[in-house]
C-alpha cells in the first residue's frame, strides 16, 4: 500500500486536554472530556460518540445490543433496563445467563456481596454459588429452573424460537426493574441463540424429560432464530450494534449480515455503526477479542462504518456510555419500532 504523505505540523496539531473534574460534574460532561483525553478514556469517549451518531442518524438505524458476561451480578440490571425503557435499544441478543439472572431477580431473589477469596468447598456445602465476588442462592436457582420448565410447558407443544420463549417467560413477570419485563412491555424482541448453555437451558432439559415419549412436545428451533434475526436485518434501512463483551451474541449478530447476503442473494453491506466494550484482546485470534476492523473483511461491518472499541470491563464502561446517552436525552423524539411476527417468523417492521 502507498504511504500517505503526512506533515509533522499536522501530527502535532491537536493537544491532549487534561480532564477537569471541577467542570466535568456529570457523567455526560465527564465522557465528553474523555474524548480529548487518551488511552481508554478516549476510547470510551469515541464509543459514546458512535452510540450518539447511531441514535441521531436520520435513517433511524435499528439498534441491536449483544449482552454477555456477568452483567446482572455486576449490578448493571437497571442500566440495561433503562436503555430499553427509553427506546435506546431496539433488539436484545443475550447469553441465557444474563436473561436468567434478570428473571431470578424479577422473582424476588437477590445477588449478594461476596468475596473472590471465599472457600468454595464451604460455599458448596451451604448451597451458595459464587460469581467472582458475588453470591447467589443455589436453592432459589433450582426453584427458578423448575419454574421455567413449567412456564414453558404452558406454551403448549410446538416449534419455537428463543424469541418466542423469552417473550412467553417475560409476559409472566411483573417487576418494573426487570430487563425482560420492560422489553416485553415495550415490544423489544429478545433473542438468546445459545439458550441451551444457561440455567434456562436446564429448565428446558427438565421439560424435555417430562415430555419424553409424548407424540407432541416443545421444540426449541435455533435456526428459526437465524431466520427471525435476518428478517430484522432485511427490513431495517440501517443497523447499529453494541457489543457488551463478546461470545455468541456478538458473533451471531455479525453473522446475520452474512446469512442475509447468502440466503436472500441481496447486497448486504454490513452494520453501519458498531461499538464494543470488552476486556478480551485480538492477538489470541478468538472471536470475543476480534476487532471491528476484522469484521469488515467478512462484510459484517460496513467498509466505512463508524466504529469504536473500549477495552474497559463492562461494570465500569457501560454505565458511562449509558449515562452519556441518557444524560443527553437522546431518546427524545426517537420513534419506537413495531415488530409484528407471523407464526413462521416472518416480520412486519414499522
Amino acid at each position: 500500500m502507498a504511504r500517505q504523505a503526512v506533515s509533522r505540523k499536522s501530527l502535532l496539531s491537536k493537544p491532549v486536554k487534561s480532564i477537569d473534574l471541577e467542570d466535568a460534574d456529570s457523567i455526560t460532561k465527564l465522557v465528553d472530556a474523555f474524548k480529548s483525553a487518551s488511552i481508554q478514556a478516549r476510547n470510551i469517549g469515541k464509543a459514546a460518540e458512535v452510540y450518539e451518531n447511531m441514535l441521531t442518524d436520520g435513517d433511524r438505524p435499528t439498534v441491536i445490543i449483544g449482552l454477555s458476561g456477568a452483567l446482572i451480578a455486576a449490578g448493571l440490571r437497571k442500566v440495561i433496563r433503562d436503555l430499553v425503557e427509553r427506546g435506546l435499544v431496539d433488539v436484545i441478543v443475550s447469553t441465557g445467563a444474563v436473561l436468567y439472572q434478570d428473571m431470578y431477580q424479577a422473582r424476588g431473589y437477590k445477588h449478594y456481596v461476596g468475596s473472590p477469596f471465599a472457600d468454595d468447598a464451604v460455599l458448596r456445602d451451604m448451597a451458595i454459588d459464587r460469581i467472582y465476588d458475588t453470591y447467589v442462592d443455589e436453592l432459589k436457582f433450582e426453584e427458578t429452573d423448575r419454574y421455567i420448565a413449567s412456564a414453558i410447558e404452558s406454551m403448549g407443544p410446538g416449534v419455537y424460537s428463543s424469541r418466542e420463549v423469552m417473550s412467553a417467560l417475560s409476559s409472566r413477570l411483573r417487576d418494573e426493574q426487570s430487563i425482560l419485563y420492560t422489553a416485553h412491555r415495550r415490544g423489544v424482541p429478545v433473542f438468546s441463540p445459545a439458550l441451551n448453555d444457561s440455567s434456562i437451558g436446564i429448565g428446558l432439559t427438565l421439560l424435555h424429560f417430562r415430555q419424553l415419549g409424548m407424540k407432541e412436545s416443545f421444540v426449541l428451533d435455533s435456526i428459526k432464530d437465524n431466520y427471525e434475526l435476518v428478517e430484522i436485518i432485511l427490513k431495517s434501512k440501517k443497523t447499529g450494534v453494541i457489543y457488551i463483551g463478546g461470545g455468541t451474541p456478538k458473533n451471531w449478530i455479525n453473522d446475520a449480515e452474512v446469512m442475509a447476503g447468502y440466503a436472500f442473494n441481496t447486497d448486504i453491506k454490513g452494520h453501519s455503526y458498531a461499538l464494543q466494550l470488552t476486556t478480551d484482546v485480538p492477538h489470541w485470534g478468538g472471536l470475543s477479542g476480534s476487532t471491528l476492523e476484522e469484521a469488515r473483511s467478512w462484510g459484517k461491518i460496513q467498509k466505512k462504518a463508524t466504529t469504536a472499541t473500549a477495552y474497559v470491563e463492562a461494570s465500569v464502561s457501560l454505565p458511562l456510555i449509558a449515562g452519556y446517552v441518557l444524560g443527553k436525552k437522546l431518546y427524545r423524539g426517537r420513534k419506537r419500532l413495531a415488530f409484528k411476527w407471523d407464526r413462521n417468523g416472518s416480520l412486519e417492521l414499522s
